[in-house]
């Protein structure tokens, strides 16, 4: 038996990597980011078992034919041995992953696909369930076609991972102006940043008069950098050290369009001393709150910010440093735990360029390796 790992940026290159020296009958074992002390092979690690030998299936069988003719078969029947033994370690494997009482077998389709999801940090509860459902739609669609049942795969799979999630990238909760938008979230999230670059496409690209509102007054350099945008930028802004302020100044520039408001970053010690803000936002109605999260952030650490932020009401999640990840687990994790929709993505620090609106697409894409909508048209 032969056990070899591979190393790639993403799970789906190191696998193709291990098919195409292994050849197409060898199984995965397990998958992984790489350890600090590997990090440099490759950001993904996976592990492939194999025949002692590395040649493809095909020459094996090549060299085992002959023998087998002159009845010399006792390779053959090693090889099949080993293929029975491996085979049972990998659904081994799968089945410690899933639960035991639903799954008997998985194909090694399903578990490549649940091994794809685990890398990008999706919950192994979750994981569990897209795949449970992406087979089930298999079982009905299977057409006898191996290219043909590929195709099915992967777009129940894409059509399972759509379901968990919802996108409403859009500012304000009405259609009459003005639209009101904040941004909350911890500490170095990203919120000012993305406060302008969300002025410029949204208000001053549309031509949309513009008036960007700070509360943050803890930091007395946010407010100067927020004021020095609004300079470049000529659009308004007001500074503002209270709840009612904020309500004030609302109330007198109903004739904006757009009107942005920037918050204080949260710390736990601080929500605690004062949910003033909270109490204010999460009781307006005509206020698009919008939860800002950083994408490199760990998952558990993402769910705890997501539950703590929750007294402001946010209607969506909006994350932010894209470029600093490769695994966007944690945000599917989230929309589809909360239910809340996806707004925008942030992937760098370009104003007003690395700002996108999230579609279902784009996530899918990133999760699963390959356009979604190839994977589609495919099937």
């Amino acid at each position: 038996m032969r056990i070899k790992s591979y190393f790639a940026a993403a799970v789906e290159d190191a696998m193709a990597q291990a098919r195409q020296e292994l050849g197409p009958e060898a199984m995965l074992v397990n998958s992984r980011k790489a350890p600090p002390e590997a990090r440099h092979l490759g950001e993904y690690e996976v592990v492939f078992a194999a025949e002692n030998s590395p040649a493809p299936a095909q020459d094996v069988a090549a060299q085992v034919q002959p023998q087998t003719a002159n009845g010399a078969d006792r390779l053959s029947v090693d090889v099949a041995s080993l293929k029975r033994e491996l085979e049972g370690m990998r659904r081994a494997l799968v089945r410690s992953a899933f639960a035991p009482s639903r799954w008997s077998g998985v194909s090694p389709t399903a578990s490549d696909a649940y091994a794809a999801l685990a890398a990008q940090e999706v919950l192994p509860s979750l994981a569990r369930e897209i795949v449970e459902a992406a087979e089930a739609r298999i079982l009905v669609a299977r057409s006898g076609s191996p290219a043909a049942d590929k195709a099915n795969w992967r777009q129940a799979l894409v059509e399972e991972v759509r379901s968990r999630f919802t996108v409403e990238p859009s500012l304000g909760r009405g259609d009459s102006p003005p639209r009101i938008a904040a941004l909350v979230g911890p500490s170095g999230s990203g919120k000012t940043t993305t406060l302008v670059k969300l002025a410029v496409q949204y208000g001053l690209a549309a031509r949309r008069p513009v008036l960007l509102l700070s509360v943050d007054t803890f930091r007395i350099a946010a407010a100067a950098q927020l004021r020095s945008f609004a300079a470049i930028l000529g659009v308004g802004i007001q500074v503002l050290e209270t709840v009612g302020a904020l309500a004030q100044a609302i109330e007198e520039n109903r004739s904006k369009d757009l009107i942005l408001i920037d918050t204080p970053g949260f710390g736990p010690a601080d929500m605690e001393a004062d949910c003033g803000l909270a109490r204010f936002l999460s009781s307006r109605s005509d206020i698009d709150t919008h939860l800002v999260l950083s994408s490199s952030t760990k998952a558990a650490d993402v769910t705890r910010m997501v539950d703590r932020f929750e007294i402001f009401r946010p209607q969506r999640l909006l994350f932010t440093r894209l470029d600093e990840t490769e695994s966007l687990g944690p945000i599917l994790n989230e929309a589809a735990r909360t239910r809340k929709p996806l707004s925008f993505f942030s992937n760098g620090q370009r104003i007003p360029e690395d700002l996108e609106a999230v579609t279902w697409d784009r996530l899918v894409e990133r999760l699963l390796g390959a356009p979604a909508s190839q994977a589609v048209s495919a099937a």
